[in-house]
């Protein structure tokens, strides 16, 4: 006569030990996910700062040039930046826009002396400085990354 000792089995595994081995890779995939989110933030940061370097090496050749920066009308982001003083070079292609132009924008502000280039971050940094940005995002989130002419 046969046990009843494994009536519940299913290849040697119990149905108490497969819903813990599934709830221990649920719990790990749930956290896989939120460290996939920082990662994702994060990258997104980076791309915004490598950004705001493109624009100020293209802000610096357009100045050395033509002896002013841009005005601040002159710099559309998703646009390029052509000089229109003695040379009409084409200093950046492509402005590069904020990675998430629905919620985000990059910001630049100019008075032909000096310049203000602006972006926000999802990962907020510790200590930042913002003065002259005012806000940078379609809704009403703060800039927490400031590029100034040197």
């Amino acid at each position: 006569m046969q046990s009843n000792k494994h009536k519940f089995s299913l290849d040697g595994f119990t149905l108490i030990e497969l819903l813990v081995v599934i709830s221990i890779m649920g719990i790990l995939l749930a956290l896989s996910t939120f460290g996939m989110q920082n990662a994702r933030q994060s990258s997104r940061d980076g791309k915004r700062k490598a950004d705001m370097e493109q624009i100020r090496s293209g802000l610096e050749m357009y100045r050395a040039d033509c002896g002013t920066y841009p005005a601040t009308s002159e710099l559309t982001f998703g646009g390029s930046l052509t000089g229109d003083c003695p040379t009409s070079n084409t200093y950046i292609n492509f402005v590069p826009q904020d990675p998430t132009p629905a919620t985000a924008k990059y910001s630049y502000t100019s008075d032909g002396v000096t310049y203000t280039l602006c972006s926000t971050l999802e990962q907020r940094p510790s200590s930042y400085d913002n003065t002259g940005c005012g806000s940078c995002a379609v809704t009403t989130a703060t800039c927490y990354y400031k590029a100034i002419n040197p």
